[in-house]
């Protein structure tokens, strides 16, 4: 009797906490639907809300997948995921650091690549110096390639089919050193490149495949995430979504990915995928030395203010201590430890991004 007593005791507990869940969720709906309304020229909006201590595993979306288009957005819809690829490359550097195959303050010297290190002793860059944690904190000093004529060549050029030889060289011609390492911050998609040559060279494989087992995509369930155009599309998924930027009048769809492709960008994921990602690496689930996983959000000490650790920036959101990345094409994600909750987001016109802080915002009143 006393065993009948606590299964449907159990079941009550259970059924409410459902109730109460399914009850935050139509109240971010709402949220995400009101959004959507007052900023229909966003074209479209995803959103997933990762919160174990509530029960929620929440994605959603509004709008279409493309400009004056009739096809209603998808939530399952992956997208460019853009410069929030560095916190995975960064992870997967962290993750050799654990294996104890790399050391953070090690010198870069002997381990990018021969072309590498030819192109930037000749632009006069101590290589001796530098190290994988100013490279993780873009504190190397290394000049990146990114500036405005890189975009007038892109809107020029769209489907140039850049390598990242192409781009370390690039990074060499447009100018000199920036400073002495370790003591200027300067965020530059440069970093991350030679990242990628670091990890190819521990590993002896390319390195988005590098990337995908020490991070384990397929044990965390990460089914939807690749590096687009590098990597085979996943089976069963949906169409990447259309993203824009109205003020070059660019549309993903247009552009040759390569353009941020090697390490500063690259990956295309759900939204759900790229929560998943951040909430298991914060649990513990992918890094599981503790030590190791604290460097990734240990403050950078510098002369000027600088929120950007290794791989992703430590930020006050509206009073909570956020872990956060956000990319070129409209993408955020930031995981709250005070409330143990991931929010990802992409709206679809990149102009409009604020869009996502705004909506997780009101998200995180709804859930506290």
């Amino acid at each position: 009797m006393k065993v009948k007593k606590l299964i449907l005791l159990l079941a009550y507990c259970y059924l409410s906490f459902s109730i109460q869940a399914q009850s935050l969720t139509d109240k971010f709906q709402h949220q995400l639907d009101s959004f959507y309304q007052a900023n229909p020229q966003a074209v479209g909006i995803i959103i997933h809300v990762e919160a174990p201590d509530k029960n929620i595993s929440w994605t959603s979306a509004a709008g279409f997948a493309e400009k004056n288009g009739k096809e209603k957005l998808s939530k399952d819809q992956p997208a460019l995921i853009a410069s929030i690829t560095k916190s995975y490359v960064a992870v997967a550097i962290l993750r050799l650091i654990e294996q104890k195959k790399l050391v953070l303050d090690q010198p870069i010297k002997s381990l990018i690549s021969r072309k590498s290190k030819r192109a930037l002793r000749k632009d006069g860059y101590d290589l001796e110096a530098i190290t994988i944690k100013h490279l993780l904190s873009h504190t190397s000093g290394i000049q990146d390639y990114v500036d405005d004529d890189y975009i007038d060549f892109i809107d020029k050029n769209k489907k140039h089919r850049w390598s990242r030889d192409e781009q370390i060289a690039l990074a060499v011609k447009v100018g000199d050193p920036l400073g002495i390492a370790g003591t200027i911050f300067s965020y530059a998609d440069i970093n991350f490149l030679l990242l990628t040559e670091i990890i190819e060279k521990q590993t002896k494989k390319p390195f988005y495949i590098a990337i995908r087992e020490l991070i384990g995509y397929e044990k965390s369930g990460l089914s939807s995430t690749w590096f687009h155009t590098l990597e085979k599309t996943p089976n069963n998924i949906k169409p990447l979504v259309h993203q824009y930027w109205e003020k070059q009048n660019w549309d993903s769809y247009d552009i040759d990915n390569s353009f941020d492709l090697y390490g500063g960008g690259g990956i295309a994921a759900t939204t759900k995928d790229v929560a998943l990602f951040f909430q298991y690496l914060f649990e513990g689930k992918i890094i599981k030395d503790e030590k190791v996983l604290e460097l990734m959000h240990t403050d950078i000490p510098l002369k000027e203010p600088n929120n950007y650790c290794l791989g992703l920036r430590k930020i006050d959101f509206h009073g909570y201590i956020a872990y956060y990345h956000g990319g070129f094409w409209g993408t955020d994600v930031m995981y709250l430890p005070a409330l143990n909750m991931t929010i990802s987001a992409v709206t679809l016109q990149k102009d409009l991004r604020d869009i996502n802080a705004l909506l997780s915002q009101e998200l995180i009143k709804i859930l506290k």
